[in-house]
Formats: C-alpha cells, structure tokens, sequence
C-alpha cells in the first residue's frame, strides 16, 4: 500500500503518497538501490494525486519507487489555487523529489496536462538524472507565463495562454527537444483542451533525440489520469513502453542489434547525433578502431509507419551505388527496417568523410558542385527502375497563402502531369543532403546521403526539389538560376515552358503553409537568420519568380 508523506515547502504543506520501497534511502524499503523512482504530476483545475494512486501502483509492480503528491491549491494539501504558478509548481516538485527521492538516483516522470510543463521544467533541472519522462495529453506554456500566478480565470496568466499561438516559442519544447532518453507520448482520441498543434509540436520535439513512442488511447479524451486509473490494460502498456530500456537510454535492443553486425573483435566506444536530420534520428558510432558508422532510425510515427519500404529501398539502393563511380553514397552494413530486433526501424552504414554546408562561404563554387553532382546521379542507369516518383503535394493541400499569384500557381499543378523520359532520381537532393570536404578551389563533394525517397521520374523533378532549397537558403535568385547550372553540367534535358513549371511548383507548393518547419535542420547548422517570415518571403518571392519566367 502507498505510505503518506507530507512536505513542507515555502510556507505551504504538500501532501503525497510513495510506494516500492522508502523512497528518501533510509530503510525498510525492498527496492534496490539502483531502481529509478517514477514521480508522478496531476494537471490543474481540480486535479490531485488520488486519480493517480492506481498508476503508482503499477510503477511499483514493475519494481519502480513511486511517489506522486498534490500540489499546492490541490487535494490535501495547503495553498490557494489561484496564488500557485508554472514556477512554484516547478519549485514544489524540486523540493519533494529531492527529499523523498535517493540522491542521484535515476527519475521517471510522468505528467498530465500542465503536469507535462513540469515535466519539462525538471527535464532542464536534472538532465542526464531523467532516464524516461511519460506525457499525457501534455501542455506547454509560454515563457512570460511561467512565473505569473494563476489567478481565477481573468488575470495575466490566463490572457497571455489565450493569445493565438503563444506556446509556439515555449522554452518547454526546447528542454524536450533536448531530452535523450526514453520519452512516451499518451494522446486521447478526442482532446477539447490541448490543440493538436500543441501535440504535434511536443512530437517533433520528443522525436528528435529521444528514444520517442507515441501512444494512442482512442477512446480517451483529455483527463488521462482519469482515464487511467480505469483502464488496467492502458496503464500497463504505459509503464511498460516507459521502463523499456530504461537503463540505456531506451535503446537496448538497437545497441544488441549494432553490436551483432560489427566486425569481430571490433566495439562501440563513443556515440554522438548527428546534426541535420528531420525524418529521422541520426548517430555516429566510434569504433574501437577508430573507424566510425552511422545508424540512422525512425522514430516519429508517420516516419516509422512507412520505415519497411523506405529502408529497404534505401539499403538496395546503396549496394547499387557501391558500384557506381562518381556518386559518393555511404555502403551499408545491416538494415532492421521492420523493428523486428531494434527498438525502432533502422540501418545501419558506413560514415562519409566530410559535412553538410548552408553557410554563404564558397557559394557559387558549391552549387557549381551540387549541379554537377545531380547530374552525374541522373546519368546512374539501376538494373531494376526504383518506383515511380511520388507527389508530396496536392492542389487540396496547398494551406495558408492567399493572392493572385498563388492562385495562378496552384492552378499550374491542377492540370496532368506533362509527358517525361524517366530517369534515375535521388527525390530528396539538396544542400542539407549533400557533404563538402576542402574550401576555395579545393572544395569537392564527399557524399550524398539520404536515398530514402530515390524514385524514377522526370530529372525536373529532382532540379526543383533542389532549386527551392537554395531560394530558401541564399535567396530566390539562386533557386531560379539553378537549371541553367545543372544543364551547363551536362544534365538531361529539362522540360521547357509550362512544363518545366509543373514540375518547379510541385515542389515549391509542398513548403505551404510552413517552410519555417522543413528549415529547422538548418537553423540548427547555424543559419538563425532563417525565421519564419523571412522563409515565407523568399518563397512567395521564388514562386512570383517561376510564373513569370516560365509562364
């Protein structure tokens, strides 16, 4: 059975429960030492720990120490609601992990609702300490509201939470963006509190570095603990999918895998992410040889449904580019694209030499590169076609731009796709795709990674998929004239006119409503100038641009 505590902190007495074991180290527990200490946190409104006893109970069965307690202004213990904030919520859970939880001891913590806030507080708080963090129907705040009180409805805090988009800058996603260990997502079927946004943007955040699951309750809605508590089966495949390698950082299975596929006698001795990736997460392993990997695995949901056919294709196609000269692609080692032995879908490869440049140094040089090294990809001739290309936009999709010229432009990609000869297509050629050694007159391509979307389509395709990278990038001018680069290089033979726009605003249109969201890779290679508005602007401005050249 749970034993109470109470809890003093800041004038307030804080009451809550543990169980598995005396959590604080001093006796008469029957956990072991190095057990970690689930620390469960309610919502707000009139959320308290009781919802939450059933849960704590299942933590406790898996071997866990658990403890969960009622913040101030909820359940037993003292304090008004309305004097509480983001901050003292923070601060109250500080004060009870660290009298109640073994010093340095391992932490799983689990929130709901405002809960998940906290939990990203404490995720900044104890870094490495944090080995897995479960989020229920979770929320995120703004930072200009973390320290405002709560007050009753009309106050600052409720003003600044209900201005349009205000979490988007939350300093929580950052602290989840940066969390590595194992991270579960609870989200209900229906949720009338937390907008999808909200969840969509905690995914992306949790799915960049984290061992990331998300779990779908569809016939919940937002009051999970409740919902929990209820529901024996939910609650096991929670504690279950959080304890999951908990003690490796949530990835078990895939180290196994990795160890099985190395030469004999060789070890993984260092382990780092690699910068750059927005499909999927992307490691270097070092060898005790000194040679190095690369594993690179889906995680997020939509990534991790398609990851048989989009592994498997990527793995084929680099045993064919093994062969080839004049594409420097990465040989595989292994490929798990199913999950069948790893903790997600992966594969595994050798690393190239050199790193992805968006810098403006050496400009001209590098896309006098990338043009000759697209056409030298377009000249590969595969013993078996790759599948037909795929649009990743539709005239229904294209969202958030208004005006003349968009509607024109839409209007463009309504009709059929023109006739084309076929050839061999990288699909997802770009900047951010492509590794640089040297500088000036030494600068040369190293290698082109990500071969997970080569199909077989028109080379325009391939051009404009690249073109709006760099009008993004180094500004429209550089999007436009990339076609006169690549066929100076030898390239096929593009479309002319009208057909030649097709294909050049089929890509474009996919950065609709939000180039913002594709750039984020490189934003974090360094170019922050990339902000939302600038990104929208030099976008309408390629696409103004392509009507009236191609038109």
């Amino acid at each position: 059975m749970p034993v109470p505590f109470t809890h003093e902190h800041d004038g307030e007495r804080l009451a809550g429960v543990h169980g598995g074991g005396d959590p604080a180290g001093h006796g008469g527990g029957s956990g072991p030492a190095a057990a970690p200490t689930a620390v469960l946190l309610h919502g707000a409104g009139r959320s308290s720990r009781e919802q939450l006893l059933p849960l704590l109970d299942e933590f406790t069965a898996h071997g866990c120490r658990a403890l969960a307690f009622d913040f101030s202004g909820h359940g037993e213990s003292s304090g008004e609601l309305a004097e509480a904030s983001l901050r003292r919520r923070f601060e109250q859970a500080v004060s009870v992990i660290d009298a109640q939880v073994p010093a340095d001891g391992p932490l799983v913590l689990v929130g709901f609702s405002m809960g998940g806030q906290t939990v990203a507080d404490l995720v900044r708080h104890y870094g490495v300490r944090v080995a897995a963090i479960g989020l229920c129907a979770p929320a995120v705040y703004a930072g200009e509201a973390w320290g405002l009180p709560f007050g009753r409805g009309d106050g600052e805090f409720s003003a600044v939470i209900r201005r349009p988009d205000s979490w988007r800058q939350a300093p929580a996603l950052q602290a989840l963006r940066g969390f590595e260990g194992r991270a579960v997502l609870a989200v209900p079927g229906t949720d009338t509190v937390i907008p999808p946004e909200v969840t969509e943007a905690v995914q992306e955040a949790l799915a960049f570095r984290s061992q990331f699951t998300r779990l779908e309750l569809p016939d919940a809605e937002h009051r999970l603990g409740a919902w929990l508590r209820d529901h024996a089966d939910d609650r096991r495949e929670l504690v279950t999918a959080l304890l999951t390698g908990v003690g490796d950082g949530g990835w078990t299975a895939t180290r196994g895998w990795v160890t099985k596929q190395l030469p004999e006698g060789r070890s993984v001795v260092d382990t780092g992410f690699l910068s750059g990736g927005w499909s999927s997460q992307m490691r270097r392993l070092t060898l005790d040889d000194g040679s190095e990997l690369v594993l690179r695995s889906f995680v997020k949901p939509f990534f991790r449904h398609h990851a048989p056919g989009l592994l498997a294709r990527e793995a084929s196609v680099l045993a064919l580019l093994a062969g080839q000269d004049g594409v420097p692609a990465p040989d595989p080692v292994a490929v798990d694209a199913t999950a069948e032995h790893c903790d997600h879908p992966s594969l595994l490869m050798s690393r190239l030499p050199g790193r992805v440049r968006v810098d403006e140094e050496d400009l001209e040089r590098r896309l006098d590169l990338l043009a000759d090294q697209l056409a030298r990809i377009h000249r590969v001739v595969p013993d078996v076609r790759p599948r037909a290309y795929q649009a990743w936009t539709s005239p229904e999709r294209v969202r958030g731009v208004r005006g003349a010229p968009w509607e024109r432009a839409v209007d463009v990609i309504r009709r059929d796709p023109p006739p084309y000869e076929g050839c061999f297509l990288h699909r997802d050629f770009h900047p951010g795709n492509v590794l640089f050694t040297g500088a000036g007159e030494g600068l040369r391509v190293s290698g082109v990674v990500d071969w997970v979307e080569t199909s077989w389509g028109p080379a325009d395709l391939d051009v404009a998929h690249c073109s709006t990278a760099l009008a993004l990038l180094h500004g429209p001018a550089h999007g436009l004239g990339f076609r006169e680069r690549y066929e100076a290089r030898g390239g096929r033979r593009l479309a002319d006119g009208p057909a030649h726009l097709y294909w050049r605003l089929l890509d474009a249109l996919a950065y609709c409503p939000d180039a913002a969201k594709l750039a984020g890779p490189w934003r974090e290679l360094g170019r922050t100038d990339l902000t939302p508005e600038v990104l929208g602007g030099r976008l309408e401005a390629y696409v103004r641009g392509l009507v009236e050249r191609y038109g």
